[in-house]
């Protein structure tokens, strides 16, 4: 893990089932998700039943699958937004993350689905259960762009503090 975590890369895409495009920069709007993206838009596959703002996975897991030559994972394939690296995901209960402006608060995990499986290819719901990710909400919006700073803020420390 690197010593201070970092945002690798950004993923939106208009539509459910539409593949994922990866973007430099994209603005997170608060309540919302990301724009231009299919759950802030409110019609990606599971809106209305499972909404996630924000979805995110983590590029060690990426490596590990490429490392064991698992299904493709590069190009959005993962079906997440956000692909960070140094930090673990699955640690993050009760916790808030700082990437520059914007304010993002633990929801849940996200597990793999056969959804992502139909969408990509055979073997995809099984490599992406490694560490599948977790959801996040929008507390406070501005930009993203790859390669940010990622500060971790526990949950009860930051209602002290932040909004």
């Amino acid at each position: 893990m690197s010593a201070t975590p970092i945002l690798e890369a950004l993923f939106i895409t208009p539509a459910a089932s539409q593949p994922m495009r990866r973007v430099g920069e994209v603005r997170a709007i608060a309540g919302q998700g990301l724009e231009g993206d299919r759950y802030a838009l409110g019609i990606g596959y599971y809106s209305g039943r499972y909404d996630c703002q924000v979805t995110l996975i983590e590029a060690e897991v990426l490596d590990q699958i490429e490392a064991e030559n698992g299904p493709a994972m590069r190009n959005g394939q993962h079906r997440r937004n956000l692909v960070t690296r140094g930090l673990r995901l699955r640690d993050l209960e009760g916790c808030r993350l700082r990437i520059g402006e914007v304010l993002l608060e633990w929801e849940r995990p996200r597990p793999p689905c056969d959804y992502v499986q139909r969408l990509t290819e055979p073997g995809m719901t099984k490599a992406l259960g490694k560490g599948a990710g977790i959801g996040m909400r929008v507390v406070a919006g501005g930009v993203l762009r790859e390669g940010m700073g990622i500060e971790v803020v526990r949950w009860e420390a930051a209602r002290r503090v932040l909004p």
